[in-house]
């Protein structure tokens, strides 16, 4: 019987309100790796075929009522996409509870680094918020959460996930 591989986690869609001031802070404060410049991206079909096949695509997974997009496509230290999107036909909107961490979906971000007391004051000294001090769950392992400029939460790991949890008793 053929044992099936775990997936990998390939990338993160995250929506803002202003992509280019957005690609710079994950860049400069996250250390992400800028792979594509933001470009914007139509549901409507221009002349051209791939064009036209774009929009097929677009219109596909976001519905009729999208209009234009911008992306920008970053990368993580460990490979992880990060897809930064800027709504513009229907103009992107910051949520007024963006912690309704008992609604199903996905509600935050997790990012490794060793020196979480010093991201997370990085964070909340360039336009994002810290949401808790830095707590530590094991010995040695802590977690902070905070948030972008633009109200998405990250969570700050100071080990990877697997060294984090691998031989943590609750």
């Amino acid at each position: 019987m053929h044992q099936a591989m775990s997936s990998a986690i390939n990338h993160v869609a995250v929506s803002v309100t202003d992509i280019v001031t957005a690609m710079c802070w994950y860049r400069d404060v996250l250390g992400m790796t800028v792979l594509m410049e933001p470009v914007e991206i139509s549901a409507t079909a221009t002349t051209s075929a791939d064009d036209a096949n774009l929009a097929k695509v677009v219109s596909s997974v976001f519905g009729p009522r999208l209009g234009r997009f911008l992306i920008c496509h970053m990368s993580s230290a460990s490979g992880v996409g990060i897809e930064l999107f800027q709504f513009i036909e229907p103009q992107a909107e910051r949520r007024e509870d963006n912690f309704e961490y008992w609604k199903t979906g996905f509600y935050h971000i997790a990012i490794t680094d060793p020196c979480v007391e010093e991201l997370a004051e990085k964070i909340a000294s360039t336009g994002g918020k810290r949401r808790t001090d830095v707590l530590e769950l094991a010995p040695g392992k802590q977690i902070c959460f905070c948030e972008d400029p633009f109200g998405n939460i990250l969570e700050i790991y100071s080990h990877s996930y697997e060294q984090f949890w691998s031989n943590v008793r609750m």
